[in-house]
């Protein structure tokens, strides 16, 4: 039995607050469960030296989880951060790159921070679903201070991760069922159900084909909640057709 009674194909209860950060030009906290995550949106008025003049905006992004976020006390990463970190950075990253019309953005940089403050699996999924709205309320602010033209968003992305454990498929994963998974998979989506990124790793059983159909209409049903969840706060400034 899933922890709350949940069924095999359903989220963990969501909560996305906005706004709250004061200085930040875009903010949400994020409830994923049990995990925990603040998101913020930073702009600058500069990008990277590689893109000097290059007519052109950045979405770049930084993971990092506190030291008591988890069951253990993890030392404060200083100076530089973990590979996981990096890694993690550089997928929520690439995710959000994905929705923005960069060249729409000027020539500024939107830096997005996730903080995990508490961690009860997919913290990295709960990353990239809470930046988004962060990054979107930022760009949001570029709009109306007349500093773009035009909302420079594409798209909603979202991520969910799936796993199968005893031969089933488990949408949304907590530590303990992430721990104990045969097969544990990332999925990152548009709204449009187009794939940004799809991580799988087959931890003590391999999948079939048949079983990576499966938990990839898993993963969009999953994801298709987490839009609805996000539009409740984008909605008023970026509405789909």
């Amino acid at each position: 039995m899933r922890n709350n009674n949940r069924k095999p194909n359903q989220l963990r209860d969501i909560q996305i607050k906005s706004n709250v950060n004061m200085w930040a030009e875009g903010s949400v906290e994020i409830f994923m469960g049990n995990t925990h995550l603040v998101c913020t949106a930073s702009v600058s008025e500069t990008t990277p030296k590689w893109l000097n003049k290059a007519g052109q905006g950045w979405v770049t992004a930084e993971y990092g989880m506190l030291p008591r976020s988890g069951d253990f006390r993890m030392s404060r990463e200083r100076g530089f951060n973990s590979g996981r970190s990096q890694e993690i950075s550089r997928l929520i990253a690439r995710s959000l790159r994905a929705v923005v019309d960069l060249s729409q953005l000027g020539e500024r940089m939107i830096h997005v921070d996730c903080d995990v403050l508490q961690a009860d699996g997919g913290t990295r999924t709960a990353a990239i679903t809470g930046g988004f709205v962060a990054l979107s309320l930022a760009l949001n602010h570029l709009t109306k201070k007349s500093l773009i033209k035009t909302l420079p968003l594409k798209n909603y992305v979202s991520a969910v991760s799936v796993g199968i454990l005893d031969s089933k498929i488990f949408l949304d994963l907590d530590c303990k069922e992430d721990q104990s998974c045969e097969t544990d998979m990332n999925f990152v989506m548009t709204d449009e159900n187009q794939f940004i990124e799809i991580q799988g790793t087959a931890e003590k059983k391999t999948f079939s084909q048949n079983q990576l159909s499966d938990m990839i209409e898993v993963a969009q049903s999953g994801c298709k909640e987490l839009f609805k969840k996000q539009s409740e706060i984008i909605s008023p400034f970026f509405e789909k057709k």
